[in-house]
């Protein structure tokens, strides 16, 4: 019993009272909590409840089970994935690829397990949100304009199709491998990770520059600087 005076602490459904109209985000934004705290293994509706602190039915008034929660909190991933691509896009006088590569992979840095649910919950079509698909269109169309800004032919589909796709998959094993222990000793004398992802992409042709046609061979001056620093 608590004695006159004394202040009780307040319940986990006092301290977050979330109401009928922002349960739903309430509860995404708990699983995002755990999952960056404790690792995917620890969500569970009921675990995402707690966390909110709402009744253990609660969840299912919005999601049927734990896999359409993933899929809302993969959807929102892809949101704030896209946002920081534009600001990084808008940022940039010159609106690079490679600005857009390099705030892709510090979102993946810096959210890693809701990263690892983006594209866990990427693999699977069938059950991706229509909105998730539409962040993913949004943030490759800022690659393709990057690109058609960089010299690419516009009325090239496949060609820019291939380049973006390039783009995306040197982002994303950036991204997966960054923090491997081997690389510390780099990352440390070129002033930290970002300068690190920066320096890498720099020396990848696709955000350093737009590779050209099959038919286009590389002019001899593009390889002068090369061949005059050796």
């Amino acid at each position: 019993m608590t004695k006159t005076g004394e202040s009780q602490s307040p319940s986990p459904a006092a301290a977050k009272p979330y109401h009928h109209g922002d349960l739903r985000r309430g509860l995404i934004e708990a699983a995002r909590a755990i999952l960056e705290r404790d690792g995917p293994q620890a969500l569970s509706l009921r675990a995402v409840a707690r966390e909110a602190g709402v009744s253990p039915a609660a969840p299912y008034h919005h999601f049927k089970d734990k896999n359409e929660l993933l899929n809302a909190v993969a959807d929102e991933g892809f949101r704030d994935l896209s946002e920081a691509m534009r600001k990084a896009f808008e940022a940039d006088p010159g609106h690079h690829a490679a600005e857009l590569g390099v705030a892709y992979v510090i979102f993946a840095r810096a959210n890693p397990a809701l990263y690892r649910v983006m594209y866990d919950c990427a693999r699977d079509e069938e059950s991706m949100p229509e909105k998730a698909h539409e962040e993913e269109d949004a943030a490759l169309n800022l690659v393709k304009q990057a690109l058609i800004r960089a010299g690419a032919d516009p009325n090239d589909i496949v060609g820019l199709s291939l380049s973006c796709i390039a783009a995306w998959c040197t982002a994303h094993g950036v991204a997966e491998m960054a923090g491997f222990a081997q690389f510390k000793p780099v990352i440390a004398a070129v002033g930290g990770e970002e300068a690190f992802v920066r320096g890498l992409l720099a020396r990848v042709s696709i955000f350093a520059s737009v590779p050209g046609r099959p038919d286009q061979a590389a002019a001899p001056a593009e390889a002068a600087p090369l061949a005059a620093a050796e």
